[in-house]
């Protein structure tokens, strides 16, 4: 494992620590977001291997591992609290960054995330994993049925389907298969009662690749932990940009407190 992932820190304020996705990076999964959330608070992101910057591991990645690396380098930025916005499998990161480092995580915003895959999450993982050893572009059409709202995916002209599924494409991590074996791997279920910080769980409900009942089983698990739902695939950053971004900042300035550091 490499000694430090590749991260980015934008921003002045209290901590916000992002987890991004498996097959994602913080540009790709908060791209869309980061600049506004830069606005009120020192934004640390970092990228898994093989995402990024950041080279990619020669052995399977570890949530412990990973979780305590995103922590570090929080610690490295100058941040001695922070809250953490996770994504799909940055959620479990998340949840076990918190359950680890209980002094330092502030509050939970967890999105279109899971506490373990069920049988339907397995079987895609199981397909996206076995696509990666082939063509990219294939990984992409799976990838963007799989994820992508029905609504936000039918109202895209036959060009701009092209458009997306070939961008997409040239976005794959190289890292991905390690980080998809390592979804495979999750299982934060037996910690979820443990979790003691205000927490956010925003489910995507037009999610085909993670779908809400998943978030709905990580918010009855942490005790007080509110549930939104927003209509969106799992690109929530895409589809439901605006939203997604409303919820992650009022719950920051109401929950956590923007006084926190």
């Amino acid at each position: 494992m490499t000694n430090h992932f590749a991260h980015v820190v934008r921003g002045s304020g209290p901590g916000l620590l992002l987890a991004h996705g498996a097959g994602g990076s913080v540009e790709g999964n908060f791209g869309s977001i980061l600049d506004d959330l830069a606005g009120t608070h020192t934004v640390v992101g970092p990228d898994y291997p093989g995402s990024g910057a950041t080279p990619r591991s020669t052995e399977p990645l570890d949530l412990d591992t990973v979780a305590d690396e995103l922590v570090s380098i929080a610690l490295d930025a100058g941040l001695e609290r922070f809250a953490i916005l996770g994504y799909s499998l940055g959620t479990a990161v998340a949840v076990r960054a918190a359950t680890r480092h209980p002094d330092r995580v502030t509050g939970l915003i967890l999105t279109a995330g899971f506490a373990k895959p069920d049988n339907r999450l397995r079987l895609a993982l199981d397909i996206w994993r076995e696509l990666l050893d082939g063509d990219r572009r294939l990984v992409a059409k799976f990838a963007t049925f799989a994820a992508t709202g029905g609504q936000h995916l039918n109202a895209l002209s036959p060009s701009e389907l092209e458009a997306a599924i070939d961008g997409l494409a040239g976005f794959i991590p190289e890292g991905s298969p390690e980080q998809v074996d390592l979804v495979a791997s999750v299982d934060t279920s037996a910690e979820l009662a443990a979790i003691a910080v205000p927490t956010l769980v925003v489910a995507t409900t037009r999610d085909g690749l993670v779908p809400p009942a998943h978030s709905r089983e990580l918010a009855a698990g942490i005790p007080g932990a509110e549930l939104v739902e927003i209509q969106s695939g799992h690109g929530i950053g895409v589809e439901a940009r605006d939203e997604w971004l409303g919820v992650i900042q009022k719950f920051l300035s109401a929950s956590v407190g923007e006084g926190t550091d």
